[in-house]
């Protein structure tokens, strides 16, 4: 009997951060020293008082199925969140929780995608966004934010690449950006903000790494612009990087309630619920702030510094400065243009893994060939020895 797979999943392309870390593994398994610059998740630990309230949770028999939006108290503390941090008044009832950020955006996506719909997403992105867009019969439209531009979307080229288009529905904007950095100012917010207003474009704004700005950057919520633009706007966010929950699978939309009602239902026939534990633990992560987020963002800084200086010591290699996150993409496209060993971002990495021992996330990845990511979410000892043996690796090839 012949099984035919769907073309959903035929159309769903392997994660290649998740490849290269698998090879990396291979490679460690077999005793081989590896410096990973891969990882998209602080390498410190839960805070000790998240941990300590997920364990009373446990004690108190808090182990039961919950509300599919999260429960009540929970959601109470992003709305206030959300009006504290962000100026954004928000009812309960208008946020849902997900096992993590993906899982809303999932739902959200599933809430407003008709086949055939036109998802527009700003180039470098996150390496899910197409993936999630197809699974729905939609169309992810690349939009390049170049590097010329500290690798941003104008508000005019938004315009003109709306017009272009047949069934323009939504746009995803990530600020602070992975794999960039890049954080979009107040002004660039409202004048894109303005064109989706003018266009019936649903913002979508990812908002996971609003904790981790440097240079006294301020992060602005796109949702905060105006009444009209908050109604027009879903937001993502999650416990997972400023907390470092990783693990602990826990991310939230707020938005229009007639979306948000609708991607609860969806979810209550997907997960579910997150897992109860979990909640109960991001509710003193939210409330309770105890000097670990900055802690972590102080150590995050001084990592960026010391790697960007780094990587733009580096003749014919270019950095831009990221101002938030935890990521740094160099310009490797002069090593690949006057190598014989390899024609890509891609194969550079498997070559510079290979053969020096070190993991970098190929451009391609994410819609950006000629680049590779770093992430700095790792020691700053690993940092010195991974940049050690990634410019031997840049040398041999010239």
């Amino acid at each position: 009997m012949r099984i035919n797979i769907s073309h959903r999943a035929k159309a769903i392309k392997p994660s290649p951060t998740l490849a290269v870390s698998a090879l990396a593994n291979e490679m460690k398994a077999k005793g081989e020293e590896i410096i990973s610059f891969g990882a998209g998740e602080p390498d410190f630990n839960t805070p000790e008082h998240i941990k300590e309230e997920a364990k009373k949770a446990i004690d108190d028999n808090f182990t039961h199925y919950t509300k599919s939006a999260g429960i009540i108290e929970l959601r109470k503390v992003i709305s206030q969140k959300l009006l504290k941090e962000n100026g954004l008044k928000c009812n309960p009832n208008d946020i849902l929780v997900s096992p993590g950020a993906k899982a809303s955006l999932m739902h959200v996506l599933m809430t407003i995608c008709d086949p055939r719909d036109e998802v527009i997403i700003p180039s470098p992105y996150w390496v899910s966004y197409t993936s999630l867009v197809e699974l729905y019969d939609a169309f992810p439209v690349m939009l390049p934010a170049k590097s010329s531009n500290n690798f941003k979307i104008r508000a005019e080229q938004l315009s003109e690449a709306i017009n272009s288009l047949n069934n323009p529905k939504a746009l995803i904007l990530n600020s602070p950006n992975n794999p960039t950095g890049a954080v979009y100012s107040k002004k660039e917010l409202e004048e894109i903000a303005e064109v989706c207003l003018e266009k019936n474009i649903i913002i979508i704004s990812d908002e996971i790494y609003e904790r981790l700005l440097y240079d006294n950057k301020e992060h602005i919520s796109i949702a905060s612009i105006s009444k009209e633009v908050r109604e027009n706007t879903i937001l993502i966010n999650g416990v997972s990087k400023a907390y470092a929950m990783t693990g602990w699978r826990l991310g939230y939309a707020a938005g229009p309630s007639d979306i948000i009602k609708c991607a609860v239902r969806i979810q209550s026939h997907t997960t579910s619920c997150v897992n109860s534990i979990t909640q109960k633990a991001a509710v003193v992560a939210l409330s309770q702030d105890e000097g670990s987020v900055e802690k972590m963002r102080k150590e995050f800084e001084k990592r960026r510094n010391y790697l960007v200086k780094a990587l733009n010591d580096i003749n014919n290699l270019s950095c831009f400065m990221p101002s938030g996150a935890f990521y740094a993409m160099p310009d490797i496209s002069y090593f690949i243009q006057n190598s014989d060993e390899v024609n890509n971002s891609e194969e550079l990495a498997k070559y510079l893994l290979k053969n020096y021992h070190v993991a970098v996330v190929p451009g391609t990845a994410f819609g950006a060939e000629g680049f590779v990511r770093f992430s700095y979410a790792t020691s700053m000892d690993n940092i010195k020895k991974g940049l050690k043996l990634f410019k031997e690796g840049l040398r041999s090839l010239t």
